[in-house]
């Protein structure tokens, strides 16, 4: 005949196993399953530009160079007609929809051979540094992937290095939604 208290100490016994065992069980389960968790989509809305290639390094001497901050900048190589303008509030806007983190932020305009209007620029983009930097320009090009468009936006962190592509049909919440989740991990700028 067993005895009660000798049950009772094999039930206790199984109990702790199984808080022992059962988690690495599930852990390697989970491990050797591979895909029952896994995201079916992405959380960025941008093109990470691998490898990440530091533009201080690239195009010495560049306007950009001396940034201390992240830079949101948008590249147009024609006339800033309306198109160029819709950018230009999108980035304007995408930078106060940081909230108080778009002090982080600055907002850069490359454009090509043909400056913009300077009244435009000051009128309605205060704070938005403008500049024509054809070997910028060949850099941004031949670093995003080929079937990216011409014109977009780009993330540039503190330290100079090119980190995101942003298409120019984004929906700016997107563009933002990406930009606050590295400001938030980034102890940078």
């Amino acid at each position: 005949m067993i005895d009660s208290s000798s049950a009772s100490g094999r039930v206790q016994f199984l109990i702790i196993a199984a808080v022992f065992f059962g988690p690495l069980l599930a852990a390697a389960w989970l491990y050797y399953r591979g895909d029952a968790l896994q995201p079916d989509e992405r959380a960025n809305h941008g093109a990470l530009l691998e490898p990440i290639i530091n533009l201080h390094d690239v195009v010495p001497g560049s306007a950009i160079s001396d940034n201390s901050t992240w830079l949101l900048l948008y590249a147009n190589d024609g006339v800033c007609g309306d198109t160029c303008r819709n950018a230009l509030y999108t980035v304007r806007q995408s930078r106060l929809m940081l909230g108080k983190e778009m002090d982080r932020v600055e907002r850069v305009f490359l454009h090509g051979a043909q400056a913009p209007d300077t009244l435009l620029i000051t009128d309605e983009h205060k704070g938005l540094i403008t500049l024509q930097d054809a070997a910028l320009r060949a850099v941004l090009d031949n670093k995003k992937p080929g079937a990216l468009d011409a014109d977009g936006y780009y993330l540039i962190d503190p330290h100079g290095n090119l980190v995101l592509y942003f298409s120019p049909e984004i929906n700016p919440r997107d563009m933002v939604d990406d930009i606050k989740r590295l400001l938030k991990l980034s102890r940078i700028g």
